[in-house]
């Protein structure tokens, strides 16, 4: 059986889903760093006997950080992937009023207002000229 098609919004969305999931990754670092500079500072403080277990647990702490580490850098491999089939996609697109729409909205992850305020539109402007411009990509990913 042959995967759905995206819709064109779904597909132009990609690209801010795994930003997302690449910054939560690193947040997820960064508390776990924060939680081994914990650790280490309570092991200099533990007497010889009880210290074993949180060299255990440092060890975990800094394998989560190692094994979350390797995932941000395939997810960023992977956004760069995409945003450069994105922008592939976009160019086809004949308005450069469109282009510059689609990619202040799904490379840059700007807000309707941001873009609006950015092109000099009226927001609701910015909404009929994104349905425009996402009918021109779904005419372009099927031919």
């Amino acid at each position: 059986m042959s995967k759905p098609k995206l819709s064109a919004k779904d597909y132009l969305s990609q690209a801010y889903r795994i930003d997302r999931r690449i910054n939560s990754k690193i947040e997820q670092v960064q508390s776990l760093r924060e939680l081994a500079g914990k650790a280490s500072a309570t092991l200099s403080d533990v007497p010889p006997s009880k210290g074993n277990r949180n060299v255990h647990r440092m060890e975990d702490v800094i394998a989560k950080m190692v094994d979350l580490e390797s995932e941000i850098n395939a997810d960023l491999t992977r956004l760069i992937n995409l945003k450069h089939e994105i922008v592939t996609v976009i160019k086809c697109v004949e308005s450069p009023e469109l282009q510059t729409l689609l990619e202040l909205r799904y490379l840059c992850f700007k807000t309707w207002e941001q873009i609006a305020v950015e092109l000099h539109f009226d927001l609701r402007w910015v909404y009929r000229l994104h349905g425009r411009a996402l009918d021109e990509i779904d005419a372009i990913r099927h031919c």
